[in-house]
């Protein structure tokens, strides 16, 4: 039952509440409502009660919500305890790995494993491709157990597949790491595929442990492209590759202002400082000294960014297309733009020593680093250099340079410092994580993987990014103009217990009550003099939520910020370009600003832009998976140093000190002894020693598989566990089956895990990959 309180926003001025807070309301229940519930939260009433139904079915065919029937509601990336689930492959054990069937969550679908002695109940036996009605068990380790009630049919699964060609049909093998099964492809069924083909295949219905079969679809390209693992990655996340005839032609006729009405800084020496390989530079900035004697020691910063609202006009063919993709997505190899190349790289890039159109702030800051006052204008400009971060990191050193650049770069760093006493003050949240890139050759081969340097200049940058974030925001919440706002949610309070039960075993305390960045920042610290900073910092990251684009500002946690949007990357975020749009109307400055029906349409893109977000982080994590894995191939038995990232009943998710890269150790491979799961301690225990493997613990371990078509890495611990107390055997004094012990809790047999989760709490799935420029 939720808690039957109205939402924050309430009501609207119908007297129905929105779709959010209906959202919002549910977030707040255990798991399922009934539709009178949410009438009594929000006070619907008599003739109203009707709307209140629209729009919950509004809701379930856009997919927010599922009307279970019934009158009950619950959120759609919750999984009933009762649901249809499809059979997706057979593990080593024999147990199905299975997905809910139309799974419309935000996150990726959760596992659900169905145990072989569970499925053989059943005849005729389920196989890959069934769609079967089960009784569902949270498993406490974001997955579920599954009990089946009745087989309903076929799923009919839709996968991206290598086609290997045989004397009659061929073999199709899924690049989908939770596929495991290769499918068989009849005489008739290739679709025109060729071998080594990348196809599509949808799975044909299969019996117990025979042959899986799928017919293909439709093919996508060729295994043997250099670019075959980023295709594989955009394919499967739906992200398009090719823009459109008329958004092209659209962006060819685009053609540059004239100077017009608009602010002239051509020559004010704006310079760039991005990656040594940037091709898309949205950002220019300017600093010097304050000349105002009210304001000793202060400094005027300027952030000009490329106008692309002057260029992508609302409702225009490339607004759609833009919208459509949501932003641009960077892989190891290529970059998918969120706009054509005419405008990414060319008219809308602030090339040096070309005239661009920009929308620029200007920002005055106190010797302490407090922003005075802004205002922004619509302006002309000319970059008068484009610098590398090691570039300006070395002239900011003494290096070599003009007169001028040195005399800006010496102003950014100056006033950047004034800077970081405003920010030490804030405290922001400082998981300082390391980033890697991998390295391409030639041939489109990994040559190798680094870390990325952390400059000075990265953090001149990214502060003065943010201080113009923050100055959009403030500038449209007091013009009263609607704003996509970039939000960070505190975290989930039954996340923070699960921390402090975690950080107790690691002598550790987390202050109870409301906590701020501070406080995780002082467990930092203590962590770093224990050099327990990457364990520590691990779960800290699992307890944050993520943050998304929404229209209503509940503050930014991780930069401790009141209110934040972003306005400074245009090229490449959608959400950048509707503050652009509303920074224009707002403040008059001409053509192309936000029309009324953008306006009332920006809590949909909000919701739009951030499922958006996701796909692309997911598409990025899952290529350089596959990159990873096939430059380990070779290296099957080699030793790697490693930390444990992950902790779950199966077995431990473990990164590579050296490349980042992740893998998997099945709890068979992590020693002679059975090792419990401890859910509370993301840990797991040897029931003969008591010894210990717990989250972001340091490991030494060996590769026992690549699989680079999957992405997927399997090791073996070679590292011994932390001491711990022993605990009792299983029955008969004898270790049961490994990894999938319950912790017992009397010496009475366990009770089965159908009965014994039944009261489990639910868990969402986190996955936050830390990347610059990305608050």
């Amino acid at each position: 039952m939720a808690k039957r309180t109205k939402s924050k926003s309430g009501p609207n001025k119908t007297g129905l509440p929105s779709k959010k807070d209906i959202i919002a309301y549910l977030k707040d229940a255990d798991s399922e409502v009934a539709r009178r519930d949410i009438a009594r939260a929000f006070g619907v009433k008599g003739e109203a009660r009707a709307d209140l139904r629209r729009i919950l079915k509004e809701l379930d065919e856009e997919g927010a919500i599922n009307l279970k029937g019934g009158k009950r509601i619950e959120r759609a990336d919750a999984l009933p305890s009762v649901a249809p689930i499809d059979v997706m492959s057979v593990d080593e054990d024999g147990d199905l790995l299975c997905m809910p069937a139309n799974w419309r969550g935000e996150t990726e679908p959760p596992l659900i494993r169905l145990s072989a002695r569970r499925a053989a109940k059943v005849k005729p036996s389920p196989g890959v491709g069934d769609r079967l009605l089960a009784k569902l068990f949270p498993a406490g380790d974001d997955g579920y157990d599954a009990d089946i009630i009745k087989a309903i049919g076929k799923g009919a699964h839709r996968f991206l597949a290598v086609f290997y060609k045989k004397r009659r049909g061929g073999v199709a093998e899924p690049v989908e790491r939770r596929v495991r099964d290769n499918f068989t492809i009849d005489e008739g069924d290739e679709g025109g595929a060729k071998d080594g083909d990348l196809v599509w295949i949808e799975t044909k219905n299969a019996r117990g442990y025979g042959p899986k079969k799928a017919r293909v679809r439709s093919v996508t390209g060729h295994i043997d492209d250099k670019h075959a693992y980023s295709t594989i990655a955009l394919a499967n996340h739906g992200i398009p590759t090719d823009f459109p005839a008329a958004v092209l032609a659209e962006a060819e006729k685009a053609k540059l202002p004239p100077l017009g009405d608009r602010t002239d800084l051509r020559e004010t020496p704006l310079i760039t400082i991005d990656p040594a390989d940037a091709k898309d530079h949205d950002d220019a900035v300017f600093a010097q000294a304050d000349d105002d004697p009210d304001n000793p020691g202060g400094f005027r910063v300027i952030v000009a960014i490329a106008d692309v609202s002057w260029f992508v006009k609302p409702d225009s063919e490339l607004d759609k297309e833009a919208l459509k993709r949501g932003n641009s997505t960077y892989l190891p190899d290529r970059v998918v733009p969120m706009l054509p190349e005419r405008l990414s790289n060319d008219l809308c890039s602030l090339r040096a020593d070309e005239d661009r159109p920009c929308l620029a702030v200007e920002m005055v800051i106190t010797s302490g680093g407090v922003k005075k006052s802004h205002r922004f204008m619509r302006a002309l400009m000319r970059s008068h250099a484009k610098l590398a971060y090691e570039e300006a990191q070395e002239i900011s050193d003494g290096g070599p340079a003009s007169a001028q650049i040195k005399s800006v770069v010496t102003n950014l760093y100056d006033a950047f410092h004034a800077r970081m006493k405003e920010r030490e003050k804030r405290a922001p949240l400082d998981l300082d994580l390391p980033e890697r890139k991998i390295i391409l050759d030639d041939n489109g081969d990994v040559a190798k993987v680094i870390k990325r340097e952390r400059f000075d200049a990265h953090r001149v940058i990214e502060e003065f990014m943010i201080l113009a974030n923050v100055a959009a925001a403030e500038a449209l919440e007091r013009a009263k103009t609607a704003l996509i706002y970039r939000v960070h949610d505190t975290p989930d309070p039954e996340k923070l217990e699960t921390v402090r039960d975690y950080l107790g075993t690691l002598d550790y305390s987390l202050s109870k009550g409301a906590i701020r960045p501070a406080n995780f920042n002082q467990l930092l610290k203590l962590a770093g003099e224990r050099d327990q900073k990457e364990m520590v910092s691990e779960v800290v990251l699992r307890s944050q939520r993520q943050a998304i684009y929404d229209t209503e500002n509940v503050g930014h946690f991780g930069l401790n910020l009141g209110r934040y949007a972003h306005f400074t990357s245009p090229i490449r975020r959608y959400a950048d370009l509707t503050v652009h749009r509303a920074l224009v109307k707002a403040f008059r400055l001409g053509a192309n600003g936000q029309t009324e029906k953008e306006a009332k349409a920006l809590s949909k893109v909000a919701e739009d832009i951030s499922d958006l977000e996701r796909r692309s982080i997911a598409a990025e994590r899952e290529s350089n998976d596959r990159y990873l894995a096939g430059y380990l191939e070779n290296k099957v038995g080699v030793e790697f140093d490693a930390r444990i990232r992950g902790v779950t009943k199966f077995g431990l998710f473990v990164m590579l000190d050296e490349t980042g890269a992740d893998g998997f150790i099945p709890m068979r491979s992590i020693g002679s002894e059975r090792f419990t799961f401890e859910e509370k301690e993301h840990c797991v225990t040897g029931d003969s020693t008591g010894g210990v493997f717990r989250l972001g613990q340091p490991v030494k371990v060996k590769l026992a598989e690549a699989a680079p078509l999957t992405g997927g890495l399997r090791f073996e611990m070679l590292s011994d566990p932390l001491p711990g107390s022993p605990k009792r055997k299983g029955r008969g004094g004898a270790p049961s089956k490994p990894g999938y012990g319950k912790k017992a809790k009397t010496k009475k047999r366990a009770p089965s895990r159908g009965k014994s989760d039944k009261t489990a709490k639910k868990k969402k799935r986190s996955k936050a990959n830390a990347k610059p420029r990305r608050s």
